[in-house]
């Protein structure tokens, strides 16, 4: 049965196979070409025969809300598999341990735990993206970040094999986490636990409201962006310098820096891959020419890159 380029999978897999997808429609800057192949598993079980049944050689690449991420306009060879709405399992395992799979929302987890009274994950709320990519990149705010409330994971390989990883076999750093053994560096995060602190209920959703609220004040929320763009440097504001420079509201094409946050990009509407990382070049280069600061990018890029 199929549904535009919608291909359901019902021989071997249970999940839903999308061919030539465009990426526009699941990143958060609405911009990227198609994927050869898009494929959203109905559960981990089904995620690891298909990954099982790729060639050895398939390039994959995963997808979690596409925040924080920048799809080229040539877009995606290969498979992309996405987990949001699917890894969708959270659940409490004793007092103060919470299992989480990949696909769940940063926030909804924030929520969840202090819903059960838990303190520690708070600054979850203000993280616009899954737990995996959360996971991937040890995402912050406020404060927080991910891999302190970290007890352990699970990690999926090109086979299928789902191992369990704990928090001293990887390298963790601001904005940057990788496996330090050579045979886990392929792998993909698909759950963890957390382990968080007993607090007070009402406290911790006041926090959350304070986080989100303080978040639409200060950032676009209501218009596509990706998060921000550049890591802060040690001891200085990536915004701040971005802004001295004179850079709020320059644009490129349909792709703006936000008049709220120097440290967003905006699609006003129009904005192709290709205006959002040339204004991404040439923010970078302003800041390096007038401050002398190389600002390392925090969005991912990816894709096949044009002639």
């Amino acid at each position: 049965m199929t549904k535009d380029n919608q291909i359901y999978n019902t021989t071997t897999h249970k999940g839903i196979l999308l061919q030539n997808e465009p990426m526009s429609r699941h990143t958060s800057w609405r911009v990227g070409g198609v994927a050869d192949r898009f494929y959203r598993p109905a559960d981990i079980n089904d995620m690891s025969a298909y990954l099982e049944s790729l060639p050895a050689n398939e390039p994959v690449f995963w997808l979690g809300l596409g925040s924080n991420l920048l799809v080229s306009d040539a877009g995606i060879r290969g498979t992309v598999i996405c987990t949001s709405g699917v890894l969708n399992e959270i659940k409490s395992i004793d007092e103060t341990h919470i299992y989480v799979e990949a696909g769940i929302p940063s926030p909804k987890l924030a929520k969840f735990s202090a819903k059960l009274g838990l303190t520690g994950a708070e600054f979850l709320s203000g993280i616009p993206g899954t737990i995996g990519g959360a996971l991937r990149m040890n995402a912050g705010a406020v404060g927080g970040e991910t891999w302190d409330v970290i007890e352990s994971v699970e990690t999926i390989n090109m086979k299928g094999e789902i191992h369990k990883r704990m928090p001293e076999e990887f390298s963790i750093a601001y904005r940057h986490v990788e496996a330090k053994e050579e045979h886990a560096q392929n792998e993909w995060f698909v759950s963890a636990v957390i382990k968080l602190s007993k607090g007070n209920k009402e406290e911790s959703l006041q926090t959350i409201k304070n986080h989100l609220n303080r978040r639409g004040a200060t950032q676009p929320t209501q218009q596509p962006n990706a998060g921000s763009v550049f890591r802060n440097p040690e001891g200085d504001y990536a915004a701040r310098l971005i802004e001295s420079c004179g850079l709020k509201n320059f644009c490129i094409g349909g792709a703006c820096v936000s008049e709220k946050h120097a440290n967003f990009i905006i699609n006003t509407g129009t904005a192709t891959a290709k205006d959002i990382e040339t204004l991404i070049n040439t923010v970078h280069e302003k800041v390096q020419q007038q401050h002398n600061v190389d600002l390392i990018r925090e969005v991912q890029i990816v894709g096949e890159r044009d002639e």
